[in-house]
């Protein structure tokens, strides 16, 4: 009887914290949290578009700080299956009367954008 308990506790224990366990043909899924943003949807932005313009364009920010009204980020994260993590932020930045300012992180704004 004690033989069986013990067996018991050592197989809750064991698969209570499964992931650390890696059990051969379990799927995984891919994780993405965030804005999706692209170069092509970065060229559509022009310096001096309104706050709503870019939100049109970019699409609502996920963060947007209550109390900085010109900053706006667009973090992106993904995490695969296989345990690769991507991470990609753009921050959207307007001037006080909500203009279109300057824009940073892993996209830039073209030439022509800038013009």
């Amino acid at each position: 009887m004690r033989i069986i308990l013990l067996s018991l506790v050592f197989l809750s224990l064991l698969t209570s914290g499964c992931t650390w366990v890696k059990f051969p043909g379990v799927h995984k899924i891919d994780i993405q949290q965030g804005n999706i943003l692209d170069q092509e949807m970065i060229d559509k932005l022009k310096i001096g578009m309104t706050k709503a313009q870019v939100k049109f364009v970019l699409g609502t920010p996920l963060v947007a700080d209550t109390f900085n009204q010109t900053r706006w980020d667009y973090p992106f994260r993904r995490l695969s299956a296989t345990g690769v993590e991507t991470k990609e932020d753009v921050v959207v930045y307007f001037d006080d009367q909500g203009f279109l300012k300057e824009i940073a992180g892993n996209y830039t704004l073209t030439e022509t954008a800038i013009e």
